[in-house]
This record gives structure tokens, sequence and C-alpha cells, in this order.
């Protein structure tokens, strides 16, 4: 595991996981992806660990994939000669696809927080709505822009987590909504200032850590399971392979070609231009810093 692209440390029952990208918001690529993968590894073998925190370093928890620099980084992404049969293999192969590592927060048995601030968007929501309780900052902000063009659904928690009236409207526009909001439509557990997050999410991991682990395993297990029985593995099948679709859609490539020639903020501006929102909303609207914490 690179410690460059993912920190695990572990103190007193608790292992912590934080994606270490800071100047690029904390985005995915593969690297970091492994790693993520590695430090679960080690904290559900590790006997002594009870719960897991998973946290982005700086001012954002993640920005979703990185899609800069022409995706040259996704050797298995391409915007030409693409092979449809061979891309529904790589993402629906649980010994290639990434989405054994997202749901390695829920898969393991011991309790996982996803504890979230600044920007989680795209992937990244993906990624943090696969742990048992995701904690956020009132000011983040949480979205699928991907819904606009050149993505789809991942891990179905979009869908799993909230009912049909906010799972179908926050799919089709893929609006942004503050860490607030998530908490009242019950996207996520709670949402506290940022001031307080660290702290709170610290509190409940070690409210977790004195409860017995065969217990803590029993009773997410069970959970699970029933969401296992209403399809979401059928569920995590069909939006990988919907997302390769719109991925090499004629609006998805023009996405990528338009990121290529004008940069990412190019190509974003005109996608959430419309809608203005991410980093097309007023600056009083963007999630507050740590960096600018006193």
């Amino acid at each position: 595991m690179s410690e460059k692209e993912v920190l695990y440390a572990k103190s007193q029952g608790i292992a912590t996981i934080s994606l270490n990208r800071p100047d690029k918001a904390n985005t995915l690529r593969m690297e970091v992806i492994n790693g993520l993968d590695d430090a679960l590894r080690d904290a559900n073998q590790d006997p002594e660990i009870k719960v897991v925190i998973l946290e982005g370093a700086g001012d954002n928890f993640c920005g979703g994939f990185d899609f800069s620099g022409g995706l040259e980084h996704y050797g298995t992404i391409t915007e030409t000669d693409y092979d449809p049969g061979m891309d529904v293999n790589w993402v629906t192969n649980g010994y290639t696809s990434y989405i054994n590592q997202f749901m390695g927060l829920w898969r393991g048995l011991k309790p996982t927080i996803a504890k979230v601030h600044g920007y989680c968007v795209g992937g990244g929501s993906e990624l943090a709505l696969c742990a048992d309780l995701v904690i956020a900052s009132d000011c983040a902000r949480i979205g699928t822009p991907y819904s606009r063009v050149w993505g789809c659904h991942l891990t179905g928690m979009w869908v799993h987590r909230l009912g049909l009236a906010k799972a179908k409207y926050y799919a089709l526009t893929g609006e942004w909504i503050s860490g607030e909001e998530a908490a009242k439509i019950e996207l996520i557990n709670f949402a506290y200032p940022l001031e307080e997050l660290d702290d709170r999410v610290q509190e409940l991991a070690e409210k977790l850590a004195t409860i017995p682990l065969t217990q803590l395993i029993s009773m997410k297990l069970i959970v699970n399971q029933a969401y296992d029985n209403q399809g979401l593995q059928s569920t995590q099948t069909l939006g990988p392979v919907l997302d390769g679709i719109m991925r090499n859609t004629p609006e998805g490539r023009a996405f990528v070609h338009t990121a290529a020639a004008e940069g990412v903020r190019g190509a974003i501006t005109k996608r959430d231009g419309p809608f203005a929102d991410y980093s097309q909303g007023k600056p009083e609207e963007q999630p507050r810093k740590r960096s600018q914490l006193g």
C-alpha cells in the first residue's frame, strides 16, 4: 500500500484510513483504490480492530474519479476502439472491478464510518455511501454530477438508501445537496458543524469499540443481508454496465474531448452551468474548508 496515496493508522481498536491526495481533492485512481483495499484487508484481519473510519485529507472527502490528463492512468478505459464486451467483463468481474474495493466497506464485517467534509461527489459519493454509517459536516456538498453526462450509479447506494421520490429526483438531476440536507432525507446518518466533525466521529467510533466484536459483526451482517435480499447485487451488476455505455455515447465522448481540449474546468462548466451547482455554484454555497478553520 502506498503511504503517499492512502494512509492507515490504528489506535485503541479503531482503524483510520485516509485518502491522501489533498491537492487533487482526493480523486480516485487505481493506486488509491488498491491502497484502500489493502487498508480494509488489514483492518478486517487485525483482531484488535473493531471499527474503521474512512476520511479524506485536506479540504475534501473525495472529488470522484480522476479524469484529468486524457484518462491515460486508466488503461482499461478508452475513448477509441471501444469494446463493449470487454468493458462489461472488466466492470462486472470480481477480480477487476473496483466495486469490490468500494464494497469492502460494506462486506467487511467490522463497522465502517465515512467521515465526509468538503466535496463528496461522483465516485466519491458512491464510496462514502458504501460505509455502514456516514457522518458529514453540515456544509459538505454531496452529489452525482455524472447523472448529467458520462456516468451512471455504480454501487446503487443512492437508490437503496433513499425512498423512491428522492432517489429518482437526484438520479435524474444530479443536483448537489448539503450534508445537513443529506441527513434530513436520511441519505446519511448525521451532520454536524465542520468544527465538531472530527470529535463527533471519534466519539461514535469509541462507543462502538466498547461493544463485543461478535455483536458488531452479527448486527451488521443481519442488516446487510436484508438489503442483499432486496437485490443490491443485481443493481451493482447493471450500474457499472450502464456507466460504461454512458462513457461512450456521443455526449459522453464529447465531454472527455472538451476536458482534453479546454481542461477539466471547461467540461465541468458546460455540464453544471445550467444548474449553478458544484464548481459553478455561488461562493457562499461552497463547502467550508478545513484549512480555513481557526
